[in-house]
């Protein structure tokens, strides 16, 4: 039998990369799939080719109003839900000016990212909650990253607002299980995923960008890029009965960055 089957699922931030990879893997084990982003067109062209069972709606995570009107959607139409994915999310570096390290970061660039990263994520998981606490059961996913856990030096708004999103995994968890709700938060920590993220952080096509690449690779202990669908088996695992005693904890989808690999700081001289 497929492990999502009669589940109704939410992805936010879906029309590419992870989220669209875990949209796809949930419809692959039976879910019913409602594909969520801010950018409707890019949204349309991929839930075209995904099936009956896959449903679209633009959404703006930042906008309180946005998820009311989507949450009062899906009680209507699906009656309620049984997984939220949290993955819409930003670095800054192409959507702000910037600049993004801590002694001349833009502060209206360093709340762009929190508005998308952190307010967009405690928003999920309100709604959420409201959707799933009367369900069977309910799982909430929400995308951190490694970039929460370890210092980025350049990209100091984005690791702020992945370790809020880690912490306040925890809080949801917990809150949960105090009210008796059925309802599991955990979060998914990928680094080194091959996604269109990486192409602003990256020189243009050429030797330099080709050093770079290997030079990234070479810290990873599995020596390769991730793929988005690696962290879609991830957040499968998280949606179905078989962790249904997972709540409040953290799963690293970095090649094995965090087990122990160092990357020492660089002078600025080489940067």
């Amino acid at each position: 039998m497929s492990r999502l089957s009669n589940q109704i699922a939410l992805v936010t931030g879906a029309a590419n990369g992870i989220g669209y990879a875990i949209a796809a893997a949930f419809l692959r084990e039976g879910a019913t799939v409602i594909l969520t982003d801010i950018d409707e067109e890019a949204l349309t062209q991929s839930v075209a080719g995904l099936g009956g069972a896959a449903h679209s709606r633009q959404l703006d995570v930042r906008s309180e109003s946005d998820w009311a009107a989507c949450a009062g959607w899906v009680r209507e139409r699906f009656g309620g839900l049984d997984c939220l994915v949290n993955n819409a999310g930003i670095t800054g570096f192409i959507e702000t000016s910037g600049p993004h390290d801590p002694e001349h970061l833009d502060m209206e660039s360093w709340r762009a990212v929190h508005e998308t990263n952190t307010h967009g994520t405690a928003l999920g998981c309100k709604y959420a909650i409201r959707l799933m606490k009367h369900r069977e059961a309910g799982s909430i996913i929400n995308i951190a990253s490694r970039s929460g856990v370890v210092g980025i030096p350049r990209a100091a708004a984005y690791a702020a607002s992945k370790a809020a999103v880690r912490n306040h995994t925890k809080s949801v968890a917990l809150y949960c299980a105090e009210e008796g709700y059925p309802i599991r938060c955990n979060a998914l920590l990928p680094a080194a995923i091959c996604t269109g993220m990486w192409e602003a952080m990256l020189p243009p096509p050429g030797e330099t960008r080709e050093a770079m690449t290997s030079a990234l690779i070479a810290d990873v202990p599995l020596r390769r890029w991730g793929q988005p669908g690696d962290v879609a088996e991830a957040a499968v695992y998280l949606a179905t009965p078989g962790s249904a005693y997972v709540t409040g904890t953290e799963l690293h989808i970095d090649g094995g960055l965090l087990a122990g690999s160092a990357a020492p700081p660089r002078p600025a001289s080489e940067t």
